[in-house]
């Protein structure tokens, strides 16, 4: 066993009796910088998990809502469907500035779009977070949403959306899927960090809400809603 073998195994056993992830002792000597970014429907709680992921890393967070929001990169808003349209051409050359002007090891960005934000090689790994439509509706019931874009996005999880697009763009080899239906944000980040330490692997296809909703005779109930 070489050297750096010998350190990250020995690493790797230490992270089981301290309060320190594994993850965090060993990125900081990396030569490459780690790109995550953290997508999914709008409501399955991509923030608050995005910044407690980001303190468990000690990673720069971005919020791509803010980012786009501080650069001026919001070209309307969309009227009909309730939601700011940007040009992702210009959010992706202002972002790879500002990224290249970071000293972070490690990068999170959070955004249901984020995947199309970086290119594919620069991603280090895309978690897409789920979350089953009953418990989704109640959550953007709670933001306030109309009942038109609360369908839109109902669907778009039924539809597995942002998985497709995550898949597409950066490879099923990047993509971890991960169910947060009933879960605190603490046992989602802790999901995540065992995968980025190599202690689990990344899973996809753990849900079918299109084929769980069929076989319940619920699924009209979401999508006409």
């Amino acid at each position: 066993m070489n050297l750096e073998k010998g350190r990250l195994c020995l690493l790797y056993i230490l992270s089981y009796f301290t309060d320190t992830s594994f993850l965090g002792l060993v990125n900081y000597d990396l030569k490459e910088r780690r790109i995550i970014i953290v997508t999914g429907t709008p409501g399955v709680g991509k923030s608050a998990v995005s910044r407690a992921l980001s303190k468990e890393l000690k990673a720069e967070y971005i919020d791509l809502t803010e980012f786009v929001k501080k650069h001026g990169l919001i070209e309307r808003y969309d009227e009909d469907r309730e939601t700011s349209i940007v040009d992702e051409e210009k959010v992706c050359i202002r972002l790879q500035e500002f990224i290249e002007g970071l000293n972070a090891q490690n990068i999170v960005i959070d955004g249901h779009y984020g995947v199309f934000t970086v290119s594919p090689e620069k991603v280090y790994r895309v978690f897409v977070l789920r979350r089953h439509p009953a418990e989704l509706r109640e959550v953007l019931l709670a933001r306030g949403y109309s009942d038109r874009k609360i369908a839109e996005n109902l669907a778009s999880e039924i539809l597995d959306v942002c998985l497709i697009d995550a898949i597409k763009r950066c490879g099923r080899d990047k993509v971890c899927e991960i169910d947060v239906t009933g879960k605190d944000v603490g046992c989602v980040v802790k999901k995540m960090v065992e995968n980025l330490s190599g202690r689990k692997p990344c899973e996809i296809g753990i849900v079918d809400w299109l084929g769980e909703l069929e076989r319940e005779g619920r699924l009209d109930e979401f999508l006409t809603f």
